[in-house]
């Protein structure tokens, strides 16, 4: 697998991978809740490689902003899968842990540019 130079980047490819691997068991009824945890991980690889290669500050700065977000909600919808008892513990830990990087570092890229 190829690494990216970018951290923020590679945090959230790894996410995706994690992701893909714990939510094999999804319950077919549960089958909304994986899908937006799926969508909105790649939304935020969309996002965060947008952000990386747009010049005007303004616009990266709302960019960074809609990564902080969506893994707010990336969080709210794998405790809601924790709370339903669709993933253990050790997996919200680890997917949370995941999202606690991405977050940490979407934080410092954003500080970084104001």
């Amino acid at each position: 697998m190829r690494e990216e130079k970018f951290k923020v980047i590679q945090f959230i490819r790894d996410l995706i991978i994690e992701i893909d691997k714990q939510m094999d068991n999804f319950p077919k009824k549960d089958i909304e809740l994986k899908n937006r945890i799926r969508t909105n991980s790649y939304d935020i690889l969309e996002i965060a490689y947008e952000a990386n290669g747009v010049a005007n500050l303004e616009i990266k700065k709302e960019l960074i902003s809609k990564i902080i977000a969506k893994v707010k909600i990336i969080d709210f919808l794998l405790n809601m899968s924790f709370d339903k008892k669709i993933i253990t513990q050790k997996k919200y830990y680890k997917l949370g842990q995941r999202l606690d990087d991405i977050a940490k570092y979407s934080n410092g890229w954003l500080k970084n540019i104001i």
